[in-house]
């Protein structure tokens, strides 16, 4: 039977959240790293489709989802969170047809950029994205730390934290930094993820000043953060890091661009170690990631 394109709906999101956990699984064990993903309810996922159907898409034959596609705008920036196809069927330019769609996305919605993180070793992908006009602008590397090594060594500065609340004040303060740090606002996103009960966030103040913010899920895991000055980040990540100790899970995370010396520095101080490399693409270059901590891949 021939392979169909269509829109994805809400009962396709936990098929196509197993085909990703498959595929990245695959991918990243043929790279000597080993199993990395794990399947989770598709909440972002849905969330996206409530808010853009036109950004998510599933390749499927004979009833079966073979590939996956989903972006996501924000102002003018489109961002591909996922393409992913079945290990079985690759080499059936499924890729390459549901990007064709994703890119019709970036176009219906008036975006002038288009960006995505991508697995370094993902040589293949990164041709095929080079080739659609999406260049390497930032390496991106996941750190990890177990908790007891973390309690022991967590030092330095820490910044004053209070608890996002979803008010107007508090959105205002959200957008001011994401504008001067991403170049977007990303008040939408922010709304999602104050309305996670699975993730805690902060405004992070110096002194009487507002400097950034900070996300921690119930996993351990920081991010995004984003501070408003440079001099900020070292702080803001040590704090981040005290706030996942708190939450007691047993691994402490987080994905740090290679601009974002101060919270690297930081990391590596704390006994961080990186556990996968990755690379943010775009058309063109955006956004100040000496500054900015990126949730994950899909999220940015």
């Amino acid at each position: 039977m021939p392979i169909t394109y269509r829109p994805a709906r809400d009962r396709d999101l936990e098929i196509s959240d197993r085909l990703v956990v498959a595929s990245i699984n695959d991918l990243t064990q043929r790279h000597g790293f080993g199993p990395m993903a794990a399947s989770r309810p598709p909440a972002f996922q849905l969330f996206s489709l409530k808010d853009d159907a036109d950004g998510l898409w599933v390749a499927e034959e004979a009833g079966e989802i073979l590939g996956f596609a989903w972006s996501w705008v924000c102002g003018d920036l489109w961002f591909l969170a996922q393409l992913f196809v079945s290990p079985d069927h690759q080499g059936r330019s499924i890729g390459s047809e549901l990007l064709k769609r994703t890119f019709e996305h970036a176009k219906n919605s008036g975006a002038t950029n288009r960006a995505l993180i991508t697995f370094t070793f993902n040589t293949v992908s990164q041709g095929l994205y080079i080739r659609h006009g999406l260049f390497p602008r930032c390496p991106i590397y996941n750190f990890s730390v177990s908790r007891e090594l973390l309690r022991d060594r967590l030092k330095g500065r820490q910044l004053r934290s209070v608890p996002l609340e979803e008010t107007a004040s508090d959105l205002q303060k959200l957008t001011r930094i994401d504008a001067g740090v991403v170049d977007v606002s990303r008040e939408k996103h922010h709304r999602y993820l104050l309305s996670d009960k699975a993730t805690k966030g902060v405004a992070l103040y110096s002194g009487e000043e507002c400097v950034g913010y900070a996300y921690v899920s119930s996993s351990g895991h920081i991010g995004p953060l984003a501070v408003a000055r440079a001099d900020a980040l070292g702080g803001a990540f040590t704090t981040a890091l005290a706030l996942a100790l708190e939450i007691g899970s047993p691994q402490v995370s987080a994905f740090l661009p290679g601009a974002a010396e101060a919270a690297l520095k930081t990391a590596v101080e704390h006994g961080m170690r990186i556990t996968v490399p990755m690379l943010l693409m775009s058309a063109r270059e955006f956004g100040d990631w000496s500054g900015y901590l990126p949730r994950n891949p899909g999220f940015m």
